[in-house]
């Protein structure tokens, strides 16, 4: 106890008042002096703090809502219900048995997410299971993501001849080290487009869709034209991380992904920030250069207080004025009675590559069920999205919705509840230098992590200058084998 004694007596006591750069005084918000505040609990403002914190930053983390996520939350089954104004449904089970990820996506076995979560230490406060099928869809048939030769040999998804072919190029990916030239078969993948080397390989069109966009899970086709060396580290990543283990390449936390910022939460306190939910900011304060440097919200007195800091990150529904739209998410939250994979998996992913539907953008179908405990015994939540570009979505969702995902939505076959969903996807006008609000993407449209990161490391360099390190992390999650 005495211990804890002198831990107090260290921390100063804020100020009794704080002179904002107008020259007025208010009662300090919290502990009134950090290096970083932090507005919206979302995912991706959960991992910045944390990388902060560790990195020895204090951070005040505030959040407008009173529940942790943001964008990003889970919900139970009632608050779904209510959610799209709908009666809840007692016939689906127990609602608590439910959590419903608003923003739901798989996490790649040896990605960066991974990577960020060991590198924080946070991962401690987590359980991860693997997630039991990775599908893609190609001549009108779902089948297993083949990710090695040896899968490549046996793939129903391709015919006797590009069998080889793909057998081929999957060892040379497996194989390929950017350092050691031999690896290399004289293909320079810095200056080769992806293109070219699909070319050199002789594989078909249909075999590239599933390459780009189930193994490198690439959205669109813009990579086919960059130079291929991309794409091969993310063929080798997929393969990496099935290799951990087994069944397909991706992971879930148990109870769903609103553990991970609550995880954040603890991590902080850990290292002296402080969180605070329910406390809407009433404004940006700024100094004469035009820099952010605090932020004036309610005290527990219902007076108004200020906080200061040196930058400000925040999600863009905090800066809507500094963000444009760029596209649309459309997508459909079911709840079913049966699992909706070949192999009756508990949990899978099912890309359905563009050029396979004739659209320009692919279609995730993310399904998860009671072994990732999100779900009530024999029920199983999926979601399918994608990006749209109908104008006229906003004024006939479900018409629209419903023509925009009939690819997927034939996948889930007959649903118990079903809601359909819009979003604009917000992206921010500038970098943050020069006025220190550094302003996260909204999530996309994909059913796995790997757009989220790029983020994430984005929003480090940011506020850094210098890249996120993250080779010195060793991976290992040990879900249970």
């Amino acid at each position: 106890a005495g211990q804890d004694m002198s831990d107090e007596q260290e921390t100063p006591a804020p100020p009794a008042m704080m002179q904002l750069p107008d020259g007025t005084s208010l009662p300090p918000l919290a502990d009134g002096e950090y290096d970083a505040i932090v507005l919206g609990t979302g995912l991706k403002e959960c991992i910045i703090s944390g990388i902060l914190s560790v990195d020895g930053k204090k951070v005040l983390h505030m959040d407008r809502n009173d529940y942790y996520g943001g964008e990003s939350a889970s919900i139970n089954l009632n608050q779904l219900f209510q959610r799209f104004g709908a009666q809840p449904n007692p016939a689906l089970g127990n609602s608590r048995d439910f959590n419903i990820d608003l923003a739901p996506k798989f996490i790649m076995a040896n990605g960066k997410l991974v990577k960020m979560l060991i590198m924080t230490n946070v991962n401690r406060y987590l359980e991860f299971k693997q997630v039991d099928g990775s599908y893609v869809l190609k001549d009108g048939k779902i089948n297993k993501v083949p990710a090695t030769g040896t899968e490549a040999a046996s793939t129903p998804l391709v015919g006797f001849f590009e069998k080889n072919r793909l057998r081929k190029f999957l060892v040379f990916v497996q194989d390929y080290d950017r350092n050691e030239p031999k690896t290399h078969n004289g293909h320079n993948l810095q200056r080769m487009t992806s293109k070219e080397l699909f070319d050199k390989f002789g594989l078909e069109k249909g075999t590239v869709d599933f390459i780009g966009h189930a193994l490198a899970l690439y959205d669109n086709d813009g990579y086919l034209t960059k130079p291929a060396e991309e794409m091969v580290d993310r063929c080798k990543l997929y393969g990496e991380s099935l290799a951990r283990y087994g069944k397909s390449p991706y992971l879930y936390p148990l109870y769903g992904l609103g553990e991970l910022p609550q995880a954040f939460a603890r991590l902080a306190a850990v290292y002296g920030g402080t969180y605070m939910l329910h406390k809407p900011i009433e404004r940006i304060v700024y100094n004469s250069a035009g820099e952010a440097c605090g932020v004036v919200s309610k005290n527990e007195e219902g007076q108004p207080a200020f906080a200061k800091c040196k930058f400000i990150v925040a999600d863009p529904t905090y800066f809507p004025e500094q963000c444009r739209v760029t596209e649309k998410v459309v997508r459909c939250i079911a709840i079913l009675s049966h699992p909706i994979t070949p192999g009756s998996e508990p949990s899978a992913q099912i890309i359905l590559p563009q050029n396979q539907i004739g659209r320009t953008h692919d279609v995730y179908v993310f399904c998860v069920s009671s072994s990732h405990m999100v779900a009530a015994e024999g029920k199983y939540i999926a979601f399918v999205s994608t990006i749209t570009n109908r104008t006229d979505i906003d004024s006939n969702l479900s018409k629209v919705a419903s023509e925009e995902l009939k690819d997927g939505l034939k996948i889930l076959g007959k649903v118990d509840s079903f809601f359909f969903d819009v979003y604009d996807i917000k992206v921010p006008n500038k970098s943050g230098h020069e006025d220190k609000c550094y302003i996260s993407r909204s999530y996309d449209a994909s059913s796995h992590f790997e757009h989220t990161s790029d983020d994430v490391m984005d929003i480090y360099e940011r506020i850094y200058g210098k890249p996120l390190d993250l080779s010195k992390t060793m991976v290992n999650l040990n879900p249970d084998e």
